[in-house]
């Protein structure tokens, strides 16, 4: 039997901890909403807490779930390949509502090493789950960083497209121009990094895993223009515009690394040296192409419910 927990309120801004700022809404799960949280003394070297963490939070009266998940975590902190949970804290707003929080890690953008892949010419060509490792920081965080390289190849500056008949990679990630037209560049490594995003968020691939499915069938469904991955509906209004840039089928309008990289949904993010993820001098070049671009993208409140498939 499915228990639902008592959300927090999205637009209670003031309900934030004793350390730390609450941010914006990541998600919402079966225990809990997920926001970013930000230390109020980013540079005080009493801080226990990270600068930028993941706070999952419920209603007290709802909380027994969260709080076995931090029993668990009491359990696992001598793990590295387990994300840290900072501790826990119950915060009440002012209009009284008391809510336990979680303070978890909270795993930085894999965007930074994408557009260092791109500023030198190169497509990585596999970006998926299994080649993003974490990797232990100096500062005691976990760094994402990208691997398998086996299948990169470097791009040719030249104005007329050259044809390319060996395509690589995983058909799961591939962007469909990949799949019908043998094109394998940046807009395709911001497709598989949509997927990644995707992933991340439910927990399952963005075309699902069926065992009846052959290969052609599920190319069919990658290249076919009208049929949309569907946006996970409980994430937030940042974070389904984040995804869907990604995943825009015509790769002509897909979102660039410089559009991410400036997107609201990572605006703020530190990196482990306490510099923003963001560069807002794109700001405006970012706005100017994303109007051109949203009427381009074809996503519909459709596509974001739950009457598709389920995975």
């Amino acid at each position: 039997m499915k228990r639902n927990f008592v959300a927090v309120e999205e637009d209670t801004l003031d309900n934030h901890g004793v350390a730390w700022w609450r941010g914006p809404l990541l998600g919402k799960g079966g225990s809990g909403s997920v926001y970013l949280a930000y230390l109020k003394k980013p540079k005080s070297r009493n801080a226990f807490y990270r600068r930028v963490m993941a706070v999952k939070s419920a209603d007290v009266s709802s909380s027994s779930l969260l709080q076995k998940e931090k029993e668990a975590f009491n359990h696992l902190h001598d793990c590295p390949y387990i994300i840290e949970c900072y501790g826990e804290e119950t915060t009440v707003s002012k209009n009284g509502q008391m809510v336990y929080n979680l303070l978890l890690e909270y795993t930085r953008s894999i965007l930074k090493g994408i557009d260092y892949i791109h500023s030198h010419d190169y497509v990585h060509r596999d970006l998926k789950p299994e080649n993003v490792l974490l990797v232990p920081s100096g500062s005691g965080d976990f760094v994402p960083k990208i691997a398998d390289f086996g299948l990169a190849k470097k791009v040719q500056k030249t104005k007329r497209r050259m044809f390319d008949s060996s395509i690589a990679g995983t058909i799961l990630y591939m962007a469909p121009e990949t799949l019908v037209d043998n094109i394998q560049e940046s807009p395709s490594d911001i497709w598989a990094l949509g997927c990644i995003v995707y992933e991340m968020f439910t927990g399952k691939p963005i075309w699902g895993l069926d065992p009846n499915e052959s290969t052609e069938e599920l190319c069919k469904r990658i290249v076919d223009r009208f049929k949309l991955p569907e946006i996970p509906s409980g994430i937030s209004k940042d974070g389904k515009d984040f995804l869907k840039g990604c995943l825009v089928k015509n790769h002509k309008f897909r979102f660039s690394i410089e559009m991410l990289l400036n997107h609201p949904f990572v605006s703020g993010i530190l990196d482990d040296r306490g510099n923003e993820l963001c560069d807002w001098s794109c700001t405006e070049e970012w706005s100017s192409v994303s109007e051109e671009g949203s009427c381009c993208c074809c996503w519909s409140d459709v596509a974001e419910g739950s009457n598709g498939r389920e995975f």
